[in-house]
């Protein structure tokens, strides 16, 4: 027991310098009374939108058309509120130290919060039509799906398209931080990893997904179809004059209609363009452009077995 009340005696002093380093190390300390995005709102957001966007699949059944203008409008009241408050956090904070929460502040972020939400909102009519051709994608692109149905209750690819054509149409109307939140979730669920900035066309389907890869500035057709692990990413980061890194230039790949690229393949470069109906091998890694039609493949591999029972016609690749 007196040992227990020794350790407790020490507590207040360690309190005092995990206190302390909250000063020496503020770049990872937001301390004050403008409060930061809510990543369990923003959470909240996402799952209510799975709710209007897939009706009957997510939280709430009982759905019909006799009661689903009084649900779908109910979820609209509610993200209208969340999004207005998160929206207007994140511009706020991103508007710098010249603002304040106070009544002097220089702009009006409730009202910029509100337009960026109600905005966003009156989307989601064209992100669901979006998302019924990822959907049919799946099922057209994978013989072993049943329905449409399973691809909306079992793919991951779906899950993290879904979530990624959300944060897309925050990012365009220029709404920092919660995109890559809401990215960034659907990442560590699924290990699909999206950036909200990317373009994506229509009947867009990820097979299987863990460890896909999606950069910021990448453009992608339509009817295109990736496997696991493909990475479409940067091939080197330009830097400046004091070596910065230079931001805002077009950094990753260009995938043009009815590209099929197959597992673990790498495709890096903002000047690489994977022509229309061209194919991809598996564990290609890729950094000039391919032509229309092509198909690319590395050399077969050569195998070697240790095995005294192994002839060379009981095994092949």
């Amino acid at each position: 027991m007196a040992t227990d009340v020794r350790i407790r005696e020490t507590l207040p002093e360690l309190t005092d310098r995990i206190v302390q380093t909250y000063s020496e190390l503020n770049t990872i300390t937001h301390l004050g009374h403008c409060p930061l995005p809510s990543h369990e709102t923003i959470v909240e957001i996402l799952e209510s939108l799975k709710d209007i966007i897939f009706p009957g699949y997510r939280r709430r059944d009982g759905l019909h058309l006799g009661n689903i203008t009084y649900h779908v409008g109910d979820l609209i009241d509610r993200l209208h509120d969340q999004l207005t408050e998160q929206i207007a956090r994140v511009l706020r904070h991103a508007a710098g130290e010249e603002f304040t929460c106070g009544p002097q502040q220089k702009a009006d972020f409730e009202a910029l919060g509100q337009a960026k939400a109600v905005a966003f909102l009156e989307q989601i009519p064209a992100v669901r039509e979006l998302l019924a051709t990822d959907v049919q994608a799946a099922y057209d692109g994978d013989p072993a799906c049943k329905s449409l149905d399973e691809v909306i209750f079992c793919y991951p690819g779906l899950e993290a398209i879904t979530i990624y054509r959300l944060a897309h149409a925050l990012y365009k109307l220029e709404v920092p931080l919660i995109p890559r939140i809401m990215t960034e979730w659907a990442h560590s669920r699924t290990g699909i990893d999206i950036h909200p900035g990317a373009k994506i066309g229509r009947y867009f389907f990820i097979d299987h997904g863990t460890g896909v890869v999606i950069g910021q500035t990448t453009e992608i057709g339509e009817w295109v179809k990736l496997y696991q692990g493909v990475t479409l990413g940067a091939l080197s980061f330009a830097t400046d004059a004091e070596g910065n890194l230079v931001r805002g230039t077009k950094r990753h790949p260009t995938i043009e209609d009815h590209v099929v690229i197959y597992a673990n393949a790498t495709v890096l470069g903002g000047k690489t363009i994977l022509g229309h109906d061209a194919v991809i091998g598996s564990s290609v890694w890729i950094t000039s452009s391919v032509t229309p039609h092509a198909t690319v493949t590395s050399e077969k591999p050569r195998l070697n077995v240790r095995d005294p029972n192994y002839t060379a016609d009981s095994f092949s690749i």
